[in-house]
């Protein structure tokens, strides 16, 4: 019933910005927790930030604190990844992710905690 769909990767050089959109279904988005994950090459899906129901909480990867940012537009049904000051270790393929239900937890850092996925847009960043 939730289909979240990405938008906004690219090319960008070191130390420029991009910012992600995920659009989301459902009549109850505002209630919905949303999460980015990305993953490169070889490498396992990690997570990046998330943000929980009504935008009231935020919690971010240590690699990326203080450079990106998670935001949400619940009229719009969309959460977003605004990217500053990128480099070229966050070249990777970035996931949307949705959680519906509801559990009082603050945030979610797995992607266990998620159930629905997007299918992800290439970010890469050159030096």
């Amino acid at each position: 019933q939730v289909q979240p769909v990405e938008s906004g990767g690219g090319l960008v050089q070191a130390g420029g910005s991009l910012r992600l959109s995920c659009a989301a279904s459902g009549r109850t988005f505002s209630t919905y927790s949303m999460g980015w994950f990305r993953q490169a090459p070889g490498k396992e899906r990690e997570f990046v930030a998330t943000l929980n129901w009504r935008g009231g909480n935020t919690y971010y990867a240590d690699s990326v604190k203080g450079r990106f940012t998670i935001s949400r537009d619940n009229a719009k049904n969309t959460v977003y990844l605004q990217m500053n000051s990128l480099k070229p270790e966050d070249t990777a393929v970035y996931y949307c992710a949705v959680r519906t239900y509801y559990s009082g937890s603050s945030y979610y850092t797995h992607p266990e905690d998620y159930n629905y996925w997007g299918q992800g847009t290439q970010v890469t960043i050159s030096s």
